[in-house]
């Protein structure tokens, strides 16, 4: 049977289109930005559903408190690590994302970081700002003929792969998934992670956090690759083990890295500021989803999906982005 959203609350901020969409088809919105925990187990008995980006936590605490009547979180975004899966699947709330809607933002940021190793544009802008002319200093080097690693093929690695392979670069990639003839069609020849490691000049995440892939750049795994290897990660913080990363930059096994993402946001830890301020570091405050057209389109298929669920549209049928499947079968 459908489920019956009648009223949601957008707990961060996002664009208004996802608040007009939701209104156009009946259901009331409220709108309460930064709430604490404990206001929002005060508030969450009074809604059918909870939109997030990243600044609220849907904690087990919240889930339990909202039991019986929140029925669906929607996280604007890709990751859900903002969101207690285990609590929601136990109190049959469904948890959805939006897979897709950022990922052509977060593509090209990876392609512009990329670019930015091969070629020092940062530290060489800063230094005319500073009234220098440092010429000789900032000499890079050409993508051209050089071998990029992307780690994960889903629809942001396969782009990044769309993409690179433009410059003239060799794009060889790894994902359980993605099958050959997938990375293929985006121009990757895909191999195993043992292949890979020695082949690479550059390589980009684009994974989930899970278990198998927390730590997946490590000690172990830099020292597999060719000396002065180059690595970015707009995936997400602890993909890369920062500690090794820095020790990796200080010994010239890695030649650069760039990062937008930390394993906490905004970073606190002395390891990730002295990763942050090593001078072969590109690093950007998390800004792979910010971009116009990427907020838009993440706040509108979060209401498409809430649409679709209440099963009362023809134009909004499908909630793809569902992560925790299980449950359906428990609603419908």
């Amino acid at each position: 049977m459908p489920v019956d959203i009648k009223r949601v609350l957008v707990c961060d901020a996002v664009d208004n289109a996802c608040v007009k969409l939701l209104q156009d088809h009946g259901i009331q919105v409220d709108y309460k930005l930064k709430l604490s925990q404990d206001e929002l187990i005060k508030e969450v008995k009074n809604y059918d559903a909870l939109i997030v980006r990243s600044d609220t936590k849907i904690t087990a605490e919240i889930l339990d408190a909202g039991a019986g009547r929140v029925k669906a979180v929607g996280r604007a975004g890709a990751g859900v690590d903002n969101i207690n899966i285990e609590a929601a699947t136990r109190n049959n709330v469904l948890v959805l994302n939006t897979p897709g809607g950022n990922s052509i933002s977060a593509c090209e940021l990876t392609c512009f970081l990329i670019g930015a190793l091969a070629r020092p544009i940062c530290p060489a802008a800063t230094s005319m700002k500073e009234g220098r002319w440092d010429r000789k200093l900032y000499s890079g080097s050409e993508l051209y003929g050089k071998t990029l690693a992307i780690l994960g093929l889903g629809r942001i690695g396969r782009e990044v792969g769309v993409r690179m392979n433009a410059f003239g670069m060799r794009v060889i990639g790894f994902d359980p998934i993605t099958t050959a003839a997938e990375a293929k069609a985006a121009g990757i020849e895909k191999m195993e992670l043992e292949q890979i490691w020695p082949l690479a000049d550059y390589i980009t995440v684009h994974t989930p956090l899970i278990p198998a892939t927390r730590n997946l750049i490590s000690t172990a795994t830099l020292a597999k690759c060719r000396k002065g290897v180059r690595v970015v990660n707009v995936a997400r913080g602890g993909i890369i083990d920062e500690a090794a990363l820095v020790t990796a930059l200080e010994s010239g096994q890695c030649g650069g890295a760039a990062v937008d993402v930390y394993p906490e946001e905004p970073p606190k830890s002395d390891t990730t500021r002295k990763l942050i301020n090593h001078p072969k570091v590109v690093a950007t405050p998390h800004l792979g989803a910010s971009t116009s057209e990427a907020q838009v389109r993440v706040a509108v298929e979060v209401a498409e999906q809430f649409i679709a669920l209440t099963g009362k549209s023809t134009v909004y049928t499908q909630y793809a982005g569902v992560v925790n499947r299980d449950v359906l079968k428990n609603v419908f």
